[in-house]
């Protein structure tokens, strides 16, 4: 029996919730990132692991927390993944040293990745309509969307206000209050499969294969390509990555990523999408707060501040996608986000050392708040348009482990590609100069990436919500 409409409002709400908080905890660091560097006396490389450990294991166990969600049940899962969550922020907050807060981190990441799968698939089940759907979708991803934005803010005011310490204990009361609502008003509902064996193995391979990927991409930044300390731990997680495409074919009873899905052309489709858009907006948020701050010198609480126009802009391009979407489906949204993401990271990427907030950034940021804003609602609704409602868990898995690995890669990627960049002008040019420069080349590379958008687009059928669903392929 559907549930009525109060109530859906409200599992909406929790939903989003939920959402918001994982998202706004892989951003809301970045802003902390240089007082905290000096507190917990990280290297300039070793900083990026703050933000990477959690995006790491959050990637890596994203398939296996989507799956979890459909055989143990939604209720329960959404549960105990926001109590790993708040208990790890918990610990984040009262870090001592750097191995103690990227440890937490990664705990952190894993209760992320039990959460994230599951509020997706909530808000699917339980709006059901195409049209509710496309709608709820909007107001879901718009949730993700501005909590990358609203992170930055947050963590610039609580960061200059009191402490870097409480962008993670905040988040405890936070959880306490959806833990009590949660269990009164979410329904127990469960997937495809229950009873079967968890495929333990392949979460654990492909986590370690991307950790050791993106640990290889940082040595170049000091060690260069030829190094042993690089080209080893990317060997390995070539072999890691191997070992789980046999565990997924050939060992595992119930593989956490059925390759058979991927040959859907809208979920493959969406999965590229996402995968570039995190490739080029985790870096781009990472870069825009050190420049800021190192740059043109502004407090944490004025480059949190510098971010509200992004936070309202994604509002708006998501809840646009939403409206549009029952009239043209999520392809041209797709294909128009991409390019709208692109030109703004080429605009973007012209930085200027003695430059300023109004001259180099509010513009661009806006910009690419609206691409993205516009991605998340037409990408998510293609993918879980893709298949049956009992593997909705896992498709929402794949798509948010699409956008995290593709995050993480392409934050160690262009951390790195500015590191190197700055060293090099930093023997012609002043410090700001030299980071700048590294800062603007970065982000070029990211609007390059971006246009993979655009491509995969075009992998979609052209088919409106209504008429969409999983035989489309």
């Amino acid at each position: 029996m559907p549930a009525p409409p109060r109530r859906k409002n409200l599992i909406l709400v929790l939903a989003c919730l939920g959402q918001f908080m994982v998202v706004l905890d892989v951003a809301v660091v970045n802003v902390a990132l240089p007082v905290m560097r000096v507190d917990l006396t990280f290297s300039p490389t070793g900083l990026q692991w703050v933000v990477n450990a959690y995006t790491l294991t959050y990637a890596g166990f994203l398939l296996l927390g989507g799956r979890i969600a459909d055989l143990f049940g939604r209720r329960r899962m959404f549960l105990v993944g926001l109590l790993v969550f708040t208990v790890a922020s918990l610990v984040c907050g009262l870090a001592p040293s750097g191995w103690a807060m990227i440890t937490a981190r990664a705990v952190q990441g894993i209760g992320a990745a039990i959460l994230s799968p599951v509020t997706l698939t909530i808000v699917t089940t339980t709006f059901t309509e195409a049209r509710e759907r496309s709608r709820a979708l909007g107001v879901w991803s718009a949730s993700l969307a501005t909590g990358g934005a609203m992170g930055v803010l947050v963590g610039g005011l609580l960061t200059d206000l009191l402490s870097w310490r409480w962008i993670f204990l905040i988040n405890i009361p936070v959880g306490v209050v959806g833990l009590i609502v949660g269990r009164w008003v979410i329904p127990e509902s469960r997937g495809a499969g229950a009873g079967q064996r968890l495929d333990i193995a392949g979460a654990v391979a492909i986590t370690l294969s991307l950790t050791s990927l993106v640990f290889g991409i940082v040595q170049t930044a000091t060690h260069g390509w030829a190094s042993p300390m690089t080209w080893a731990p990317i060997l390995a997680a070539v072999v890691l990555l191997v070992a789980f495409v046999v565990i997924e074919i050939t060992v595992a009873s119930s593989p956490i990523a059925p390759l058979r899905l991927l040959r859907t052309r809208a979920l493959a489709g969406a999965n590229i999408a996402v995968a570039c858009v995190g490739g080029s907006m985790f870096a781009m948020w990472y870069f825009v707060s050190l420049y800021l701050q190192e740059v043109l010198g502004l407090s944490p609480l004025q480059a949190g501040l510098g971010f509200i126009p992004a936070a309202l802009v994604i509002i708006v391009g998501a809840q646009i996608a939403g409206r549009v979407m029952p009239r043209t489906g999520p392809m041209p949204i797709l294909a128009v986000a991409g390019s709208v993401i692109a030109v703004s990271l080429w605009w973007m990427s012209h930085l200027s050392a003695d430059g300023s907030y109004w001259a180099d950034i509010v513009g661009p940021i806006s910009l690419v708040s609206l691409g993205l804003g516009l991605s998340f609602p037409a990408a998510t609704y293609a993918a879980m348009s893709a298949v049956p409602p009992e593997l909705a868990g896992l498709a929402s898995g794949v798509v948010n482990a699409s956008r995290q690995v593709g995050g993480a890669i392409g934050l160690a990627i262009l951390a790195t590609i500015a590191a190197n960049h700055a060293a090099t002008a930093s023997a012609t040019v002043s410090m700001s100069a030299a980071l700048t420069d590294g800062y603007g080349f970065a982000i070029l590379v990211g609007a390059v990436i971006a246009l993979g958008v655009v491509a995969a687009a075009f992998l979609i059928p052209h088919s409106r919500p209504e008429r969409m669903g999983p035989t489309d392929a």
